[in-house]
């Protein structure tokens, strides 16, 4: 008994539980046909009884347990992109030559809905990113720099974000920080970010694209989710958002 679970006990001792019930009812009242009825009623309703609990109750319980899940992780990504997020987004998108083409998609309103909000997902998802990294754009170096040195000093706090186990439920931004903490390390093992080979700009220029591309789409389900649940939320992120040029925190009428 002891390599049994507790459960096969517990099992065990409530069906002998029972039979000795059903024993002591027939030496009670001595009718044999009516326990072995009763008996064989209660057997047919076991089925129901396991619809109601398992597949009813505990899928209740479940979902409610999942809300509750979300709504933390939510928390955890609105950390991420208040101390994180958006100055990455922001600073990335100085390699985008492109930024153009994808910014009208990304300049949120209050007036969105969830069809605005997949049209400009489905976008993100199909753009081909293709950033500029290069000895030829000396600007782009000075932005790898600060990108670096601004990753090198966040890394206490992304190291954190892996430690909550939550994130386990959330594959899409546990990949988007294993991609951040990758592009880090690789920044962070380069002294002299000025004087690289092409083929080297081209890789960290690879590593980085696919940081921006997974960061959008996870910025874009976290103001999703704000539009949703915290439209005062929403209102600031639409005023300091990083692909709107004109953003600006201050109402002026």
């Amino acid at each position: 008994m002891k390599k049994l679970g507790w459960r096969v006990r517990l099992g065990l001792l409530l069906i002998a539980l029972s039979a000795i019930l059903y024993f002591a009812n027939y030496l009670i009242f001595g009718d044999l046909e009516h326990t072995l009825f009763y008996l064989d009623i209660e057997l047919a309703f076991i089925p129901l009884e396991v619809l109601f609990v398992v597949l009813i109750i505990e899928w209740a319980i479940g979902e409610r347990e999942k809300k509750n899940l979300m709504q933390k992780l939510n928390m955890v990504i609105g950390s991420f992109f208040s101390e994180v997020g958006t100055s990455v987004v922001s600073g990335i998108s100085n390699f985008d030559p492109d930024i153009q083409k994808i910014r009208k998609n990304l300049i949120l309103s209050d007036s969105w809905n969830k069809k605005d909000f997949l049209d400009a997902s489905d976008i993100i998802k199909n753009f081909d990113f293709t950033l500029d990294i290069s000895k030829n754009n000396p600007e782009s170096i000075i932005y790898l720099q600060e990108l670096k040195e601004f990753m090198v000093k966040k890394r206490e706090f992304m190291l954190r974000l892996l430690e909550n186990p939550n994130l386990l439920e959330h594959d899409t931004f546990t990949d988007l920080l294993w991609a951040i903490f990758h592009l880090s390390e690789e920044l962070e093992s380069r002294k002299n970010l000025s004087d690289l080979p092409e083929a080297d700009y081209r890789h960290l220029a690879g590593d980085v694209e696919r940081v921006y591309s997974l960061i959008i789409n996870e910025w874009l389900q976290y103001m999703e989710h704000l539009m949703d649940k915290y439209p005062y939320m929403f209102s600031l992120s639409m005023r300091t958002n990083p692909f709107n040029p004109d953003a600006e925190v201050v109402f002026q009428k």
